[in-house]
């Protein structure tokens, strides 16, 4: 096997190939399924920022980061102190919706759920309620859904995603393909810099890419935000979404119907005062602390300060509230142990090297990704390794768990050149890239490469596709069952029955696309079209 593929590396060589011997690392199964099953156990209580899982979780990743042999990546520190200010709202009422003849309640928890995204012990809502479309204002899309409307201190409605999606037309931003203007963050920024005083958001299953429950047990009242006490920044009070089925109650409160959510598809959408008014009292605590960011490196031997940064998010959901089953922890078996092994053990490959990389390699586990990617935006704002100098990111969330894929998906096609790296190695791994593929839900705006990408940083999200070499259905089953029953759940626990084997492929091209850059100059470069090339050029 290993001569069939050397020849496979000559007969697949390029100019840059042929100047380095890619080295295909031995990944063990057992130490991925040892690392996630211990740290997915009870015992790390989810992994909850601010709580005893956080500190359980910080030790063992410090000692196996020590084990390794990695050094510590922030000075003498292994661990770089990430502000955050928690909140949570202690009471609230329901959501009253009224109109000049009606009024009726939503359930919170039920209907609606709610955060505060300022420290405020008390908010209260009684204002007038504007339907703004996706919530979108992208000029080089020629896209204004708050064109003509003043929204200062009102309430705003918007929904999931962007238009592309809504028309499924690729002549309206990216067709089904999500661009950041369809993420949920962006469209409570949005609504901050409009100088809106809350913003809900519409639930849509297929738009969102997971259901209401999911929206609920990561929405439980509680959040956390990166602490602004020495820099303040504006913030909506509020931030929530609605189910389906309350949105079409405030819809007929308003005299509209669906055709209304229809009309945002179109350019010539013009944002709407329902005639309606929000009402509700919350009371809401805050909390100042500090959670942490754990980092080792290898030092590089010839340029050590140029760095390639390895990511995987450590934390959870916690405990919270409890399934049928009576379960109340968030293992995020998933999402993201796995990623968290993936890191662990591709450190252990490069340790293992007899010849160094010549630049640096960083292993980062953030923390605070569940609540809005903090850890590494903290990360991207105060950089421990200046960003001009970080030559690229590649990011694991949830690794295949599954039997290996013959073909690798990869988020954000067409973005930077280290797909064009992928092209290269994939075939060395008797793989191949999938073709056309649409990523609905915005992968790519949804995990910690992204606060590296927004920076400038060329990053890879890459991962099996759907070409299953065994097993096709039952692996399509699963999953699909993990984002309709598993996904932010307590349900997303460790399995004895998983194989690993795709794990263990996608770290192996994680690892041979790592080392290829840690043994060249190379600069990894976004493509003309991509919207990121400008921070890039920028420093």
């Amino acid at each position: 096997m290993r001569l069939f593929i050397f020849a496979l590396a000559v007969f697949f060589s390029s100019k840059s190939l042929a100047q380095y011997i890619p080295i295909i690392p031995n990944i063990s199964i057992e130490n991925l399924k040892k690392d996630t099953k211990e740290f997915s156990s009870d015992y790390y209580q989810g992994r909850k920022p601010f709580s005893l899982g956080e500190t359980r979780s910080l030790k063992y990743l410090k000692t196996r980061f020590q084990k390794i042999g990695l050094q510590p990546g922030n000075g003498k520190s292994y661990f770089q102190a990430v502000p955050m200010m928690e909140t949570k709202i202690t009471h609230t009422t329901d959501l009253t919706v009224s109109s000049a003849n009606q009024k009726f309640d939503l359930k919170y928890m039920q209907d609606f759920v709610l955060l505060a995204q300022t420290p405020k012990p008390e908010i209260e809502l009684n204002d007038e309620v504007v339907f703004a479309g996706y919530g979108v204002v992208a000029p080089e899309y020629d896209w204004n859904d708050y064109a003509g409307i003043d929204v200062k201190n009102k309430v705003v409605l918007v929904l999931v995603n962007d238009p592309g999606y809504g028309t499924q037309d690729t002549t309206i931003f990216k067709g089904k393909t999500m661009t950041y203007y369809g993420r949920w963050t962006y469209k409570f920024e949005e609504a901050t810099r409009q100088g809106a005083k809350a913003c809900f958001i519409i639930h849509n299953t297929a738009a969102a890419s997971y259901p209401f429950s999911v929206v609920q047990t990561s929405n439980n009242g509680d959040d956390l935000y990166l602490d602004e006490r020495n820099n303040p920044k504006p913030h909506i009070d509020l931030a929530g979404w609605v189910s389906a089925d309350a949105a079409k109650k405030i819809l007929t409160a308003a005299g509209k119907d669906t055709s209304l959510i229809v009309s945002a598809n179109k350019r010539t959408f013009k944002p709407l005062d329902l005639g309606l008014k929000f009402s509700l009292k919350a009371n809401v605590s805050t909390h100042y602390s500090t959670s942490q960011n754990v980092i080792g490196k290898i030092t590089g031997t010839k340029r050590p300060d140029e760095v390639i940064v390895y990511t995987a998010h450590w934390d959870h959901l916690g405990i919270g509230i409890p399934d049928e089953r009576g379960d109340s922890i968030y293992n995020g078996a998933l999402d993201n142990a796995t990623g968290i092994a993936g890191l662990l053990e591709l450190a252990r490959n490069f340790k293992k090297l007899k010849i160094k990389p010549e630049r640096t390699i960083v292993f980062l586990a953030v923390t605070a990704e569940e609540q809005g990617l903090l850890g590494s935006k903290y990360y991207a704002e105060n950089p421990i390794y200046p960003l001009k100098i970080t030559v690229a990111n590649i990011n694991m969330d949830v690794l295949n768990v599954n039997e290996r894929t013959r073909d690798i998906y990869i988020g954000g096609a067409g973005q930077n050149d280290l797909e064009d790296d992928v092209a290269e190695m994939a075939p060395l791994l008797e793989r191949y890239i999938t073709k056309g593929g649409h990523d609905t839900g915005g992968g790519f705006f949804r995990s910690d490469h992204f606060n590296f990408v927004k920076a400038g940083v060329p990053a890879l999200v890459a991962g099996s596709g759907r070409d299953v070499v065994k097993k096709q259905n039952e692996v399509m089953g699963r999953m699909g069952q993990y984002g309709g029953s598993t996904y932010h759940k307590p349900t997303d626990e460790y399995n004895p029955a998983w194989t690993f084997e795709g794990a263990a492929e996608d770290l192996k091209l994680y690892f041979m696309i790592g080392h290829k850059l840690a043994m060249s100059n190379k600069w990894p470069a976004w493509k003309e079209s991509s919207e990121f090339k400008a921070a890039r050029d920028k420093n």
